[in-house]
């Protein structure tokens, strides 16, 4: 399967890297041309400096025989000027784009993008499959930061429950990323924020400090 990438950035490395493992075609457009020759000097030719967004870039790279252009820039117009193009323009059958706001996913879906990815529905997607028998779930394990992303239910027993953010004694670089009220939605936690039996919330902290974590939000 022959595979267009744009942008070479953390995501756009990673998931280049994940393709070329698993054998197939793989090329990554990229604008910085420092990015593109470190891609390049690491993996081989497999990196064009170019705008994905312009047509006659996405032509000189063969886009017309492209199974699947994936734009995962750090900018939503930019995906879905790219996924639009290479649809439109090359007939690429099918197009991903990441989105970092949400709210635009209707739009991408619209405008004929077939697959939105943005982190927020990962991680529900992932909290909606998990049942959990722990009030701490480990979710994510970012090992060069030393970082895991987790997510904590809030119970009954909670001592936590009924308490404002500002009043948490939360580990060291610890911080609460979105909370998922028992009611449905979500919301990025504030200082005034009560935490309510039910919520589920979503937490980054060092590895090192999960118990303690678990002892500040599911504590009983």
């Amino acid at each position: 399967m022959y595979i267009i990438i744009i942008g070479g950035g953390r995501v756009g490395y990673y998931l280049l890297k994940a393709l070329l493992k698993e054998e197939h075609e793989v090329l990554v457009i990229e604008k910085d041309a420092r990015v593109c020759k470190t891609i390049t000097d690491e993996l081989g030719s497999v990196c064009t400096r170019g705008d994905g967004c312009e047509a006659a870039t996405l032509a000189e790279v063969g886009t017309g025989r492209a199974d699947m252009l994936v734009a995962v820039t750090g900018d939503d117009e930019d995906n879905l000027v790219a996924c639009q193009v290479a649809k439109h323009k090359h007939n690429v059958p099918r197009t991903i784009a990441r989105i970092r706001n949400p709210q635009n996913a209707p739009f991408f879906k619209k405008l004929g993008v077939d697959v939105t990815v943005n982190t927020t529905d990962i991680i529900i997607e992932v909290i909606e499959h998990e049942v959990p028998t722990h009030p701490v779930t480990e979710l994510f394990t970012l090992e060069e930061q030393g970082l895991i992303i987790v997510d904590v239910k809030i119970t009954e027993e909670s001592n936590t429950a009924g308490k404002m953010v500002k009043d948490l004694s939360l580990p060291k670089e610890s911080k609460l990323a979105l909370i998922i009220p028992h009611e449905g939605g979500t919301h990025v936690p504030a200082a005034q924020t009560t935490l309510q039996v039910g919520d589920q919330i979503i937490a980054i902290t060092p590895s090192q400090y999960k118990e303690e974590l678990e002892k500040a939000l599911g504590g009983v």
